[in-house]
């Protein structure tokens, strides 16, 4: 289900505004009652995203118990991302995308060189983007949780295998997500260039937030 923007959320209204190059990494509290907006600028760009309650980091976003919530493998409009504790971290107000997934995880160092070879494994990854975002919390490798991959396409086969393919998001994509607590969000504008989810082109995204 996609969604229309809604004009409340105004860019000239907003109280940060900030293109994340590709392959990097990124990291803020958006505060209860806050808007924040994802823009895929270029189409096809995955951005692997984390998200932990500010105030207390033991908790954090749950792929199993929003999946179970939604009722749904896939995040759009209207979807709540749960915690670990059963609360709701972040809602999803507004998606022109269609769909993204909470299923196929990050890429790493050692995921690349077991999928596409050796050579592979010291080109960066959203493992290394995330651990480096989340040392200026404190946190690390044990604190990494299953992420969501927004605007990226992982359809399940016949089978019951995931699929990375070719992406569905156009240029200028967005998710809008309102923060329901304090909400610590860590993203790795993903650097993969070895399979469809960037198009095999990292490209940059556009990072918006509005107070209430």
């Amino acid at each position: 289900m996609t969604s229309t923007i809604s004009t409340q959320l105004d860019p000239k209204l907003a109280i940060y505004d900030q293109v994340l190059p590709s392959r990097k990494p990124w990291a803020k509290v958006i505060k209860k009652g806050q808007t924040l907006r994802i823009v895929d600028l270029g189409g096809n760009q995955a951005v692997d995203f984390l998200v932990y309650n500010a105030d207390d980091t033991s908790e954090r976003y749950s792929a199993p118990d929003t999946i179970r919530a939604q009722g749904n493998i896939f995040i759009t409009t209207g979807t709540k991302l749960y915690s670990n504790d059963g609360n709701v971290l972040m809602t999803v107000l507004n998606d022109t995308c269609g769909w993204h997934d909470t299923s196929g995880g990050a890429c790493s160092c050692e995921s690349n060189s077991v999928r596409f070879g050796l050579d592979k494994k010291w080109q960066h990854a959203c493992v290394e983007n995330f651990l480096y975002a989340l040392k200026d919390y404190g946190m690390g490798k044990r604190d990494m949780t299953s992420n969501i991959n927004f605007f990226m396409n992982v359809p399940v086969s016949e089978d019951g295998t995931l699929e990375i393919v070719d992406g569905i998001s156009d240029p200028g994509s967005i998710v809008d997500l309102r923060a329901e607590m304090n909400a610590l969000v860590v993203i790795s504008n993903c650097p993969q260039m070895n399979n469809p989810c960037n198009g095999y082109n990292p490209t940059p995204i556009q990072l918006i937030v509005w107070d209430s």
